[in-house]
């Protein structure tokens, strides 16, 4: 049975929805504000690069007559049996939610909804916001009643950018609603939109799982990061003690995990992206007494200043030094710098009085200078900061680096074979 279905926001993860859910043969139209947006993925032509298997994924089902965009939510809503939104939520720098774009989406949905209708929201939301929050405001905007005239479900995304395809399958999709009518309903539809991977490693079979309500589906989600974000933070505390002690972490954690009851996370630089430093601060938004995650917040927010701590160990007074950030993304192999460590280690390096410049294989120099981000220009260098594990800097050596006496690699990527005769620094190392 096919299914009519509107996306809400065509970014990094809702475009590959859109298109996921058009391969397997329904009908999808993307609804975003940006008509640049609109126009590309109706030409069939990626907005974005990176994600494996998009373009042409998308050049195909566009052809086909399964994926159209526009800028008209309301319309495409109108038309739809589910909608699925994907509109970013962000915190600020005390932890408070910004719900005004989410908000805008909502008001826009329920002008549109239909009797009968399945609205699954799938951004990451504080526990309870599915309920209290998004229920009254469809039902104001539309006269009809959640649960009764309409189906309404969380179901958060799982996957990372730069695999998404990959990550549908390989991950059980989780999904609660505000009623059991909603979730069996939200149940049905995601059977209907995905294609699972077998896993023997998990307790029942891989799929759509019911996680009862909406409220447990949202905290399975902010509870699986948070956890990531404490691990790391343990694994960053270890590394700075290692460091006080002469011992290389990384053997050591590598110990620890050899037997199934250890699966301590590595140490590094920085936490970046969407997911891990904000999921953090809505859960302590909801749970402010977390002193846990409050103290493994912090101690990953600290480590790129930490970092900046051991160069000048190494090196000495960085004033006046001319130091080279390698990586201006969050992670290596993807062109995202949301929360990236860039920022906090080049204002540290500044705050010290050092030249700073930075180099990253998938950004040009206009692209870092419009992110406020110093290009380097060939010029020489006196030391070098690794903040992303970019696959490339395996290979790199100081000959790459002219004039470089000191190698700090937050992230463990360069062959140590490569580096004699510089001073070259790891974190717990």
């Amino acid at each position: 049975m096919r299914v009519r279905i509107c996306v809400v926001a065509l970014g990094k993860i809702g475009l590959p929805l859109a298109v996921q859910f058009a391969d397997k043969g329904h009908t999808v139209v993307g609804a975003d504000l940006d008509e640049r947006v609109v126009e590309l993925v109706n030409a069939g032509r990626e907005p974005f690069p990176g994600e494996h298997q998009l373009g042409e994924k998308l050049a195909a089902v566009v052809a086909d007559g399964r994926l159209t965009a526009t800028t008209d939510t309301t319309d495409a809503v109108s038309r739809a049996d589910a909608v699925v939104l994907v509109v970013p939520l962000f915190v600020d720098a005390e932890g408070v939610p910004d719900f005004r774009s989410m908000d805008a989406a909502t008001a826009a949905v329920a002008k549109g909804l239909r009797p009968g209708a399945l609205v699954s929201y799938e951004t990451t939301l504080p526990v309870g916001t599915t309920r209290s929050r998004w229920a009254p405001m469809l039902e104001t905007g539309s006269g009809l009643a959640a649960g009764v005239d309409f189906s309404l479900v969380f179901s958060p995304e799982r996957v990372l950018t730069g695999r998404v395809f990959a990550d549908l399958r390989r991950y059980p999709k989780l999904v609660g609603g505000v009623d059991e009518a909603s979730t069996a309903h939200g149940v049905r539809f995601y059977e209907q939109v995905l294609d699972f991977d077998e896993r023997a490693d998990l307790p029942r079979p891989n799929g759509v799982w019911d996680l009862g309500s909406a409220e447990a589906a949202e905290l399975a989600k902010l509870a699986e990061t948070t956890y990531r974000d404490v691990n790391i933070g343990l694994a960053n505390q270890f590394a700075r003690y290692a460091d006080s002690i002469d011992v290389d972490i990384v053997k050591v954690i590598e110990a620890c995990n050899s037997q199934p009851y250890s699966h301590i996370h590595r140490p590094g630089i920085a936490v970046g992206g969407h997911c891990i430093p904000i999921y953090p601060q809505i859960y302590l938004w909801n749970d402010p007494t977390a002193t846990v995650v409050r103290s493994a917040r912090q101690a990953n927010a600290a480590m790129p200043s930490y970092a900046v701590d051991l160069l000048a160990a190494a090196y000495g007074d960085l004033t006046g030094a001319r130091v080279l950030v390698l990586g201006a993304s969050y992670r290596g192999g993807v062109k995202e710098t949301a929360f990236s460590g860039v920022f906090p280690t080049v204002a540290e390096l500044r705050r010290r009085g050092a030249t700073v410049f930075v180099s990253d294989p998938m950004y040009t120099a206009d692209e870092l200078t419009a992110l406020d981000l110093p290009p380097h220009r060939r010029e020489d260098v006196d030391a070098a900061v690794i903040q992303a594990d970019h696959a490339s800097y395996a290979e790199l050596s100081p000959a790459d680096l002219p004039g470089v006496k000191v190698l700090v690699d937050g992230r463990r990527v360069t062959d140590p074979e490569r580096w004699t005769g510089v001073r070259r620094v790891v974190i717990g190392g």
